[in-house]
């Protein structure tokens, strides 16, 4: 019998090749019967964590280079990032509905299908409003990755060693994040800004190979219904009118304009619309009744804060080094930086194994508050060249013991059924923490500091900044305590095939 309880050779027997290609297949039985097998699929998922974190931070440094390619303002261009995260937040938490229903494999295996097409794409664009398409496709693309990432893990590891292997996708992710600086400044040199899109090509085939071959078939699956279009309707524009909303807020230093005001009031009243169209859904886009789950609500609520805290941290240490005392290239920049998300890197496998003992209680706790100490440190000291570096280690390290037991805590409180959905939320507070926390930071420089236009002014913006992020920190942590001192929930890992 198929994977929730649906027979896959009827399935295969039934129409054209296009319903054959929508069933996942099994893996080949030498490879299932590797003692390892379970490890591979691990390990195809770190690819694409690693590839989704290099592309953010490369589409980052490529952004002038863009600007200059098209003669365009700075701000038509943010939409080449702006473009990709609107998709991407929207829509993946949708997405790991439907991976519950028709299988996290196939969309994970398709979403790098999707995401190399929209690469290919933006390499070739001919102008900036067809690269902001081909971005929206490309956000397809890694909703599909991110919704299945998590849940994969989730549902194909033993319970034992799901911490471990959420550290693993950590310290991928991490790498990644810090690579990003440094292959976008030498793709850009070798062939221009169109060469950092045409080098996911290659590698997304060979993990579209990968994750076709090493993962393993979905099971546990819930039984196909009539997809909640109306909650979808409802929910992508109330989410990616306020990660506008957010992002335009940290973008121009705080100032609400009135039609800012006017798209918040709108997402609320269709956010509110939403839930309770979803109380009375037979079949919801979202089961509200995760968040009746304390260990759910609780790791989905510090998560968000501490995403917010680690985008609000680079975002600010980025503009203190800028135009702070030190002034400091981009290059340089760049390379300060990569001590934070290294030591998230190092130290998140050991978290997610420790997890695996502990559970997530201690060790989300403990990350929060040492990124308070180390975010106190950098505001009160406000320290210059290589001072900087020891708080900003302390923070990765905080960070790396906050995410990978945090992320499995909030996996282990979901039904199996809705591991879609639960990866889908999850990833979803990424993408609004990052706008958040660089919102947090804009408007708190800008009423702390005024103009901005002294370096005396920009390291008086930064302590304030980074003492409030401490206390964002610390609230992350007391939320962080209200959850079960317990060990991470058991579950039956997936049969191997």
């Amino acid at each position: 019998m198929a994977e929730g309880g649906r027979p896959q050779a009827r399935l295969r027997s039934r129409g054209s090749w296009w319903r054959r290609i929508l069933v996942e297949p099994a893996r080949p039985r030498w490879i299932a019967s590797q003692p390892n097998a379970r490890w591979y699929a691990v390990a195809t998922v770190c690819v694409g964590a690693f590839m989704g974190q290099l592309d953010a931070s490369i589409v980052i440094v490529a952004l002038p280079s863009v600007g200059g390619a098209f003669h365009s303002p700075l701000g038509a261009v943010v939409w080449v990032g702006l473009a990709y995260l609107l998709t991407l937040v929207a829509l993946v938490t949708a997405v790991g509905r439907l991976a519950d229903m028709i299988g996290h494999k196939l969309l994970y295996t398709y979403g790098f299908v999707v995401f190399v097409v929209g690469s290919a794409l933006c390499g070739l664009a001919p102008t900036l409003v067809s690269l902001d398409g081909f971005r929206v496709l490309q956000g397809v693309g890694a909703a599909m990755l991110q919704a299945n990432s998590v849940a994969i893990i989730a549902l194909a590891m033993p319970p034992e060693k799901i911490g471990r292997a959420m550290g693993i996708q950590g310290a991928a992710q991490g790498l990644g994040l810090a690579m990003g600086p440094a292959v976008g400044g030498l793709l850009i040199a070798a062939g221009g800004w169109r060469l950092i899109f045409y080098a996911n090509v290659p590698v997304g085939i060979v993990a579209t190979a990968l994750a076709w071959f090493l993962i393993p078939r979905s099971r546990d699956l819930q039984e196909r219904v009539g997809f909640d279009w109306l909650g979808l309707l409802l929910f992508v524009p109330a989410v990616a009118g306020l990660l506008y909303a957010v992002t335009f807020l940290g973008d121009q230093g705080g100032q609400v304009p009135a039609g800012i005001l006017g798209l918040l009031a709108g997402c609320v009243v269709l956010g509110v619309a939403f839930v309770l169209w979803e109380r009375r859904s037979k079949a919801p886009l979202v089961d509200l009744r995760l968040f009746r789950r304390g260990a759910f609500s609780v790791g989905v609520s510090s998560g968000l804060l501490a995403y917010l805290v680690m985008f609000g941290s680079l975002y600010l240490v980025t503009y203190y080094l800028r135009y702070g005392p030190a002034q400091l290239s981009s290059a340089a920049i760049g390379l300060q930086l990569t001590v934070m998300p290294v030591a998230f890197g190092v130290t998140a496998p050991l978290a997610g194994r420790a997890a695996d003992r502990l559970g997530a209680r201690p060790l989300t706790v403990a990350g929060m508050l040492a990124c308070a100490a180390s975010l106190a440190l950098l505001g009160l000291s406000r320290p210059v060249g290589a001072a900087l570096l020891l708080p900003l280690a302390a923070l990765g390290v905080g960070l790396g013991l906050f995410t990978p037991p945090n992320n499995a805590g909030i996996m282990g409180a979901a039904p199996r059924t809705e591991a879609g959905v639960a990866s889908g939320i999850l990833n979803m507070t990424r993408g609004m923490g990052a706008s958040m926390g660089q919102a947090f930071v804009a408007l708190v420089l800008g009423l702390a500091a005024g103009s901005l236009r002294l370096p005396s002014q920009v390291t008086g913006g930064f302590g304030v900044s980074a003492v409030l992020l401490a206390a964002v920190a610390l609230l992350a942590g007391g939320l962080a305590a209200l959850r079960s001192g317990e060990p991470l929930e058991v579950r039956a890992p997936l049969r191997q095939e």
